[in-house]
């Protein structure tokens, strides 16, 4: 399971992982629950319908299938898996019944969507034909990752016996075991490192397993250390800049020099507002992944592009 801040690219995170995971003829799902349809986005392929559909071909032969989620449809799913009746699911709505379930008993949206993710995960168990290597799920931001992933436990003290508390406790066997991990995805920004920090006590305090820290969009310093000395002490020589850019051939005048002392200066803040935000990351103790920013923007290529960073990284 993949979280983060809204911003710091989880959904591209995810999809990363996923094509990292289907390396050499692996076959992986990727799944989102937000109806964003943020995977058909960066696939640049059509929105994704409730049902398993193959999006990409990894490295070495391997598929990656991806899955858009919907209460609804997971509700439809419970109904005729739990009461064989999907029938009478359909009949209910037409009538509203299941937007009106969905929205108003507290938690059952993502009792539905957890469970629909680990059915997925047991069709390993089963040994199931269309089972699948790894699933990774897009899950919703941080702030309340715990909450998605632990309501499942708030259902099972409210349904003391009977099918609910069954599918509940089901689900809550998957998502509180070793084979699953919650990975969190950050920049080196205060508030999204924070709300990274909160969210691995939330996770630990709720018993629910954490995973690595993926830095996401790093870049690294434009300036060598000492010129990011000087630029702090103000004493950057204004005449080396002027002739780097008199080598470059560029026209220039004392603002603009002047522009660019100043630029330099804020880069160096900058560059120490990173060094310290890595620092309180690393002082987490967790495996810490950092993926490059990528000037293009993010595309189907650039996709393969972290996918292969990650493996570098030893994710297997």
């Amino acid at each position: 399971m993949v979280s983060g801040k809204g911003g710091t690219g989880k959904t591209t995170v995810a999809a990363a992982l996923a094509l990292t995971l289907a390396h050499q003829g692996r076959r992986t799902l990727l799944m989102e629950v937000e109806d964003r349809q943020g995977i058909a986005q960066l696939f640049d392929t059509a929105p994704l319908p409730y049902e398993e559909r193959k999006i990409a071909v990894a490295p070495g032969g391997g598929e990656v299938w991806a899955l858009a989620l919907n209460a609804q449809e997971a509700l439809l799913d419970y109904l005729d898996t739990f009461y064989n009746l999907r029938r009478a699911g359909s009949v209910l709505r037409r009538m509203g019944a299941i937007d009106f379930a969905t929205t108003i008993a507290p938690g059952l949206r993502d009792v539905l969507l957890t469970g629909k993710a680990c059915e997925v995960v047991r069709r390993i168990d089963k040994r199931a034909p269309n089972a699948y290597s790894a699933i990774v799920l897009d899950a919703p931001p941080t702030g309340r990752i715990s909450r998605f992933l632990n309501v499942n436990s708030e259902v099972s003290g409210l349904a003391k016996v009977g099918p609910i508390r069954n599918h509940a406790d089901l689900v809550m066997g998957v998502i509180s075991s070793p084979r699953t991990a919650v990975h969190l995805v950050t920049l080196l920004e205060e508030m999204p490192v924070q709300e990274t920090i909160d969210g691995v006590s939330d996770l630990r305090s709720a018993n629910l397993p954490v995973g690595g820290i993926f830095v996401n969009m790093t870049r690294p310093p434009m300036l060598t250390s000492e010129q990011l000395r000087e630029a702090r002490s103000g004493t950057l020589p204004a005449l080396a800049i002027e002739r780097s850019l008199a080598e470059a051939g560029l026209t220039f005048d004392n603002q603009v020099v002047t522009a660019l002392m100043h630029d330099a200066i804020d880069h160096a803040v900058r560059v120490d507002l990173e060094a310290r935000e890595t620092t309180r990351i690393t002082e987490l103790g967790l495996p810490t992944f950092m993926l490059p920013l990528i000037s293009e923007g993010i595309d189907l290529g650039g996709l393969y592009q972290l996918a292969n960073l990650l493996r570098e990284c030893g994710v297997r």
